[in-house]
């Protein structure tokens, strides 16, 4: 059975996003079952974004060599069943995320791991998305041992 980790970010165009694909991209060095996705709380705040990912998120991915075809989709709203579906729930910035996952999704607020990594309006593309990829790569470290460990007939720590 694969471990799953959601990410979520507002509006699942740019923290989200690039937060799924490294993840995904390490998770392929690992034999262990274990993969993410990511979903928006509230994609209709992204009115405004062009294209399905954001050009930041690109060209970080191009700077660490991740191709990567799931950057071409458009951003998803979160659904139940998503959230049902994850072993794992992150949302990106607890001060931003926390009171819209209250607001619409309020029985799965406190099972979400929030991390601290603000949007655009606060902080540049560049320290976001370092301090993101730093996130991930503690996470992914964190998570694949106990990912094989649970394979293999044991089990594994949520948090």
């Amino acid at each position: 059975m694969t471990f799953k980790v959601l990410f979520l970010c507002t509006g699942n165009y740019y923290r989200s996003r690039f937060a799924e694909i490294l993840f995904n991209y390490l998770a392929v060095s690992t034999s262990c079952s274990i993969n993410s996705t990511s979903r928006g709380v509230a994609t209709e705040l992204g009115v405004d974004n062009v294209g399905p990912i954001s050009s930041h998120v690109l060209q970080r991915l191009k700077n660490l060599n991740i191709h990567d075809d799931s950057a071409a989709r458009l951003p998803v709203q979160v659904q139940e069943q998503d959230f049902q579906n994850a072993n794992l729930i992150i949302a990106l910035d607890e001060q931003e995320h926390l009171p819209m996952i209250r607001q619409r999704y309020p029985e799965w607020a406190k099972r979400i791991e929030y991390w601290n990594v603000p949007d655009l309006w606060a902080v540049t593309p560049d320290i976001a998305l370092a301090k993101i990829e730093q996130k991930v790569h503690s996470l992914f470290d964190r998570l694949k041992d106990q990912a094989c460990l649970r394979e293999k007939g044991g089990g594994i720590d949520k948090g």
